[in-house]
């Protein structure tokens, strides 16, 4: 196998982290990992790799044209995979302009960089976000690759934006690029203001269980590994120039989701709270990965109930690691957002 070296930016947050665990494993490759800390991004996550000789940590924001050029001029890659961005919607209502920051002009930063130092392939990791939403009683819409762009939140609007501009620079300059754009992800080290953990801790702790208006609105669910396997699939083999949907086949509503872990760890149902809805809150996401299946093989690993489980064990076994971080500055944000629902 060849020896690649990769950029991976935002590889101390959540997907990142995980994709960059799988690379170690899993290929030959040599990782840098560019991360600026942001309130998602833990050092503490990559401790495991920190010392591992195909491994390196660069502090750097993606925004920052000098220090790019820089990591670019010492490091050669080979690939560089974006997941450096924003991503909380709730925090893309609050302050849109740092989303339109990171997202789009980080983006483009990279993307100038991979103009004038050459690269293999610059992989963009999207969102099914960019699609807007499908409504709940037509379960046979799904997001296509070719579904036009209908986005609802600063968040969803600048990532949309984000792979424009990627695919313009594929157009206008013959930047050999791919983008991917995924269904919600779950699994290790994902941040706790996210559904899933939020709701593993707070019934760990009998806390109140706060769900957005009904819980009807249906999420897409893929097992953060499965997504890092397609991702690493694409850069390799996929087209240049192409969008690659990535979903988990496997539709859930949030309150079902919220009652499965409730049972799980023994707890009562009388924990949820349902509190207001989240403004334009999208009611259906549904993806048709067909085309990553029928053209590079892929199809998800990872049963909901299983995935569920390992990540319900995960937390369960890794309280230090997220116990940090909802003792923090995390608190405040999280009172703000959901205290006075």
């Amino acid at each position: 196998m060849e020896h690649r070296t990769i950029i991976v930016t935002g590889g101390a947050g959540f997907i990142g982290s995980n994709f960059i665990f799988y690379l170690l494993e899993n290929t030959e490759d040599h990782v840098v990992c560019l991360d600026s800390l942001t309130y998602a991004g833990n050092l503490s996550t990559l401790a495991g790799v920190a010392n591992h000789p195909r491994f390196r940590f660069v502090r750097g924001d993606i925004t920052d044209r000098e220090a790019v050029y820089r990591l670019f001029e010492e490091t050669a890659p080979d690939v560089v995979v974006n997941f450096a961005a924003e991503s909380h919607v709730d925090r893309s209502i609050e302050n849109p302009g740092v989303f339109l920051q990171t997202n789009i002009i980080g983006t483009q930063t990279l993307l100038d960089a991979c103009r004038k130092y050459g690269i293999q392939r610059y992989h963009q990791v999207s969102t099914d976000e960019v699609y807007g939403d499908l409504p709940l009683d037509r379960p046979d819409l799904m997001f296509t690759e070719t579904t036009p762009i209908h986005t609802s939140s600063p968040y969803s609007a600048s990532k949309a934006a984000a792979d424009l501009l990627v695919l313009a620079y594929h157009r206008t300059y013959g930047l050999p690029v791919s983008i991917s754009r995924c269904s919600n992800n779950y699994g290790p080290y994902h941040f706790p203001e996210k559904l899933i953990p939020l709701m593993i801790i707070n019934a760990l702790h009998d806390k109140p269980l706060p769900v957005y208006g009904t819980g009807e609105n249906v999420r897409d669910w893929l097992y953060v590994e499965d997504h890092c396997k397609a991702i690493d699939l694409i850069v390799r083999n996929g087209r240049v120039g192409e969008v690659y949907n990535i979903g988990g086949h496997n539709e859930m509503r949030n309150i079902d989701i919220v009652r499965l872990i409730v049972h799980a760890l023994g707890k009562s149902e009388d924990l949820i709270r349902f509190v207001a809805d989240r403004k334009g809150h999208d009611r259906r996401y549904a993806i048709d990965p067909s085309k990553i299946h029928r053209e590079l093989g892929w199809l998800p690993e990872t049963k909901f109930e299983d995935g569920l489980q390992k990540t319900i064990d995960w937390y369960l076994q890794n309280e230090d690691w997220w116990g940090a971080i909802i003792s923090g500055e995390y608190q405040t944000y999280y009172q703000r957002m959901y205290g006075d629902r």
